[in-house]
């Protein structure tokens, strides 16, 4: 795979017409593949806006497989609203803007088993990327990320954090058919947590069949039939980042996370199930701040082994998210045993590169435990602490590790959640403490009886 092509242009080309022929819309002008990589700088189009002039570029890029076909193609153009906190404890919004220079490091075709990456670098240590994944019929926008450097003094000129952040959100958009460009001109934002990112004139396709981007379209809810190309509105200069303070923090409160989907696994020994699995997994991550990550069951691949003491349950969420979960088998009395959690890990890794950005890991746990031989069920909300910074929220579970018999759950054994004699526990703890008060107040009297008996024998 070689990447033949990296255009980058100011924003001023014509828009697509819907009845123009959409295969020369989509590809601009073709141009040799003995260039590896050629850029045109043309004069930008300056945009006024409500605080100035603004300076777009468009990116085009062009990406061929080994034979020399083109696998992957874009052209769009894009730009980001970044909310920050700076030095004295203000939050500001910033705005990054491609610049003229782009590079495409790590982008891929992708095929039937491996999912396509178009990536690109710009500025001062700043990247985006999307990765697609094909079906039998459709291909799809999987995860957006974007890695901003708050050490870009020119955007970010009192950033209390520095380094490289990154943030990533699901594509929003629904599959589009194989041998189809996705195409919208209008703008249209995606947020994910402090990020606003916007796009338009955004022409797109993954797993290009035969090296020719197809001529059927794939519209976007933004666009009409008769829709022209519009431009965002601007609030920023590209080389002297604008920033308003929101003093003294956000004034919009985060949405709320949902509850996650249920999500059903498996594992087998052979041709046969070893291993029952039915839960929904809510990842709680507080190192900068608090971040709610839903494990999504549609994206999420289970692995693992099973034993006749020790079962190991592996779950990759989208090759971002990993969680290891690991039960054993303990001996209550000579004649029985029973199975429960003894360690879980978890592991956030960057969609890009694979590198670890954070693990976490706790070997000391002695949750549910059940006979073994049956199951373990838990439908309300439970939480495994992993430590100070990871916490792992568990929603309808059900799980056998065990001798698991017909592809089928044994007996489930309840937790004390769900057992309907819950609301004895506080009776019972207040019946405990009446009883406390009662000894107190007897030891009391005869303590007092003792002391009076021993002065009149004085």
């Amino acid at each position: 795979m070689t990447v033949d092509e990296v255009f980058v242009a100011p924003a001023h080309r014509a828009p697509v017409s819907p009845a123009a022929d959409s295969s020369t819309a989509a590809m601009g002008p073709r141009r040799s593949a003995a260039s590896s990589c050629r850029r045109l700088l043309l004069p930008p189009l300056l945009l006024l806006g409500v605080s100035g002039f603004f300076q777009s570029y468009a990116v085009e890029v062009d990406i061929k497989d080994g034979s020399n076909a083109t696998c992957l193609y874009a052209d769009w153009m894009m730009r980001f609203l970044i909310t920050y906190e700076s030095n004295n404890g203000d939050y500001k919004t910033t705005t990054l803007n491609l610049s003229s220079s782009v590079t495409h490091n790590g982008s891929v075709c992708g095929n039937d088993t491996q999912a396509a990456l178009l990536a690109v670098q710009f500025g001062e240590g700043h990247s985006w990327s999307i990765n697609m994944t094909k079906s039998n019929e459709t291909y799809q926008g999987e995860f957006i990320t974007l890695t901003y450097n708050t050490n870009d003094t020119a955007v970010f000129p009192d950033a209390k954090r520095k380094g490289p952040i990154s943030v990533s959100v699901r594509d929003p958009f629904r599959p589009v058919l194989l041998n189809t460009v996705f195409v919208c001109h209008n703008s249209f934002s995606i947020e994910a947590e402090n990020v606003t990112e916007i796009f338009w004139n955004v022409t797109m396709q993954a797993f290009v069949q035969n090296g020719t981007v197809s001529k059927k379209e794939s519209r976007c809810p933004a666009d009409t039939p008769t829709s022209a190309p519009t431009v965002p509105p601007t609030t920023a200069n590209v080389t002297t980042a604008s920033t308003t303070t929101l003093s003294p923090a956000p004034t919009t409160a985060p949405k709320p996370v949902e509850n996650p989907d249920t999500g059903n696994y498996s594992l087998k020994s052979g041709n046969k199930t070893c291993f029952l699995a039915t839960v929904g997994l809510q990842l709680n991550v507080s190192q900068d701040k608090p971040l709610l990550i839903n494990i999504n069951p549609k994206t999420t691949i289970a692995d693992g082994a099973c034993g006749n003491t020790t079962a190991t349950l592996k779950l990759n969420d989208g090759n971002s998210t990993l969680i290891g979960f690991t039960f054993a088998v303990k001996n209550t009395s000579p004649s029985v045993q029973k199975f429960y959690l003894r360690e879980v890990n978890v592991t956030l890794l960057n969609r890009l590169s694979g590198s670890v950005i954070s693990s976490a890991g706790n070997s000391n746990f002695s949750k549910w435990d059940a006979f073994l031989g049956s199951s373990y069920m838990c439908r309300k909300e439970q939480t495994l602490q992993i430590n100070e910074d990871v916490q792992v929220h568990t929603f309808n579970l059900w799980i056998q590790p065990f001798l698991v018999e017909a592809n089928k759950f044994a007996t489930a054994e309840e937790c004390i959640a769900d057992s309907d004699l819950n609301f004895l526990i506080p009776i019972a703890v207040g019946v405990a403490l009446g009883f406390l008060i009662i000894l107190v107040f007897i030891s009391y009297i005869i303590g007092r009886r003792k002391s009076h008996t021993g002065y009149q024998s004085v």
